[in-house]
């Protein structure tokens, strides 16, 4: 099963001037044209799936830029406009005076069918947040999902949408969202106010959101759940991990507050006294991150995942793929996700697949996190690092840098460096204060967990080295092994290389000791 992909070119094309939209008619592969830049004089550039095509026939003239002007609407205040009944985009980039000199002319597309991956989710009436960098396809996917909700399960669906991404431009939505119903909003900083006065005045059963990025449209979102509204929605962020120190919006997955334990329960735990938790119920139930709209990773049970997270715990999300023939084939693996970034990727997450077993127990080595301070006080990053000894080096470049840690104030204003690093695929992460304290407790989470990877990951390692070093011993004439204790998941891994050596195993004893036996069949 293909999916169906509708794409009204031709409205895109008619918009440029004519000596642009000839040698983009000649192009063969059209169908994968993704945006046309024009900046004031240089060259033309259309860009593809791994392709920038340079037009010939001079530079990009004040009349070029004009004459698109004159094709689509208005300029909203968040520098986008559109084409009525279309879903492209087009965005300006303006002067010291305000002048538009350059544009990005996005395509938009309709992608029907590429919600199949996460339908069961979607109808389960639970709210769902959908995470990933940008360009993945989180816009679309919502498109979609407005569209099945409203069509194929009779809701009564409301879409707000802040920059007309999901219904598009002018007054009368694209048919990509169905039967469902769209309120745009005039203007980002009143998102928040239209997803209340949807549930107030227009009585849906589900609200469909793209980019939850302020305290205020977290706030309303919280306030919608509790009414009993099915959320879909995507927020900033690659990853659950991302929301978890975010400030701003760590409240859709409960929010994270620090408490003192007593002794008993802190020794209960293995734990120092002062931990962290989550503060009340998510807002969203399902958090998917969508790798590719053939690819994601579930959490199922973000309260469950959450809590486990902020207690060093292995989680095992599942993970989905769409194969060659349309089939859903859906996996776990044991997970431990890191605050931290490995090798330029954010975030990281060492997964543990029993296929591909470590030969050896190696040290993980200590991962050094790189930050660009962005309204935060250099000093106080670097007083926080070397009082800690943290593995952190504070950077002045953005193409060095993992991430970005900003203020409240600064990434309330969505400056170009923001916008920069998140084009980019760097996680933005946000302090309520440029204090000390709060910059403290920041490092302090990335150190914990980089050490709380680094134990994890050594213990999945340890346990299927020793299940493969305990199958060896049956050459040797052994007749029965038993393995350490391990949990369920742990166990799980080591009966699959008991059966990939041919060897019979079960599980004897009872919590916390309860083990892998393995022996002759």
């Amino acid at each position: 099963m293909e999916n169906r992909i509708d794409t009204d070119l031709q409205g895109l094309l008619k918009t440029l001037p004519p000596h642009l939209q000839a040698p983009l008619s000649e192009r063969e592969d059209l169908n994968e044209l993704l945006e046309v830049v024009l900046d004031l004089g240089r060259k033309p550039e259309a860009r593809f799936l791994g392709d920038t095509f340079v037009m010939d026939g001079g530079d990009v003239t004040e009349e070029d830029i004009a004459h698109v002007i004159g094709n689509i609407s208005p300029f909203g205040e968040d520098n986008r406009a559109g084409i009525e009944r279309t879903l492209h985009r087009i965005s300006a980039m303006r002067n010291r005076s305000g002048k538009v000199v350059g544009l990005t002319l996005r395509v938009g597309r309709a992608v029907y069918g590429t919600i199949r991956i996460i339908e069961d989710l979607i109808l389960t009436g639970k709210s769902v947040l959908l995470l990933g960098k940008p360009g993945v396809g989180k816009t679309t996917m919502l498109r979609e999902v407005a569209r099945v909700l409203a069509d194929d399960a009779h809701r009564r669906v409301i879409v707000v949408d802040t920059s007309n991404e999901i219904a598009g431009d002018g007054d009368i939505p694209h048919p990509g969202i169905g039967r469902a119903r769209r309120m745009q909003v005039p203007s980002p900083a009143f998102q928040h106010a239209v997803m209340i006065e949807a549930v107030e005045n227009h009585m849906p059963e589900v609200i469909v959101i793209d980019e939850i990025g302020t305290e205020m449209d977290a706030d309303a979102a919280r306030t919608i759940a509790e009414r009993g509204v099915q959320l879909v929605a995507t927020a900033h962020g690659n990853t659950l991990d991302n929301l978890i120190i975010n400030p701003t919006l760590s409240d859709l997955i409960g929010g994270v507050h620090t408490v003192t334990l007593g002794d008993v329960e802190a020794r209960r735990r293995g734990s120092q006294k002062t931990v962290q938790e989550r503060r009340a119920p998510p807002t969203f139930d399902i958090l998917v991150e969508i790798q590719g709209w053939d690819q994601v990773v579930v959490h199922a049970d973000v309260s469950e995942v959450v809590d486990r997270l902020l207690r060093g715990h292995t989680i095992s999300p599942e993970r989905r793929m769409v194969d060659e023939d349309g089939m859903v084939r859906k996996s776990r693996a044991a997970s431990s996700m890191s605050l931290a970034t490995q090798n330029g990727r954010t975030p990281s997450r060492v997964e543990s697949h029993v296929e591909e077993p470590e030969e050896e127990e190696a040290e993980v080595p200590v991962t050094l996190t790189r930050i660009l301070p962005y309204g935060v006080n250099k000093g106080k990053l670097q007083q926080a690092v070397q009082g800690l000894n943290a593995p952190v080096e504070v950077v002045g470049d953005l193409g060095r840098a993992d991430l970005l840690l900003t203020t409240k104030n600064y990434y309330r204003r969505r400056t170009q460096a923001l916008k920069m690093a998140e084009q980019q695929g760097k996680p933005v992460y946000v302090l309520r204060k440029n204090t000390l304290i709060q910059i403290q407790q920041f490092v302090q989470a990335i150190s914990r967990k980089q050490n709380d990877l680094s134990r994890s990951e050594n213990s999945v390692v340890h346990a299927m080295k020793e299940a493969e070093e305990a199958a060896v011993k049956f050459e040797d004439g052994a007749t029965q092994v038993d393995l350490s204790p391990q949990g369920a998941y742990i166990r799980h891994l080591q009966h699959k290389i008991a059966d990939k050596y041919g060897l019979a195993s079960s599980s004897a004893g009872r919590e916390p000791s309860r083990h892998v036996v393995i022996y002759r069949r």
